[in-house]
């Protein structure tokens, strides 16, 4: 069902955006992995973009900096940024709980190290 819908996408959009499409045609194999998961999963991962956000928000008070006088300013800096940062993760994520069954089942004990509860 996938490919189908990328075909029909393909055939859709090609020629106007060929170079994003002819990307995604050449990078398939990598791309198609997100379609393995079912549709709880993959809206976990679309939607939790914990470290885009995060690096976001880094670039946005060291971009601003002319220079710094040490690495150590840089660091600090940085590690300051990423404390106001977490005080705004206060929302879980969305059926959290049925993510990690999930993952612990694809995973299996691969995922204890990151939190899962089995």
């Amino acid at each position: 069902m996938v490919i189908k819908s990328f075909l029909e996408f393909e055939e859709k959009w090609g020629n106007k955006y060929l170079l994003a499409v002819s990307g995604w045609v050449d990078n398939w194999t990598n791309l198609s992995t997100y379609f393995e998961y079912n549709a709880e999963m993959r809206r976990a991962i679309y939607t939790t973009n914990a470290i885009e956000a995060m690096h976001r928000q880094i670039r946005k008070v060291t971009k601003t900096k002319g220079a710094f006088t040490s690495d150590q300013a840089l660091l600090k800096l940085i590690y300051l940024a990423i404390q106001n940062i977490s005080k705004k993760w206060t929302m879980p994520i969305r059926n959290w709980g049925l993510t990690m069954q999930q993952l612990h089942l694809k995973f299996g004990d691969r995922i204890k190290a990151f939190g899962g509860s089995k």
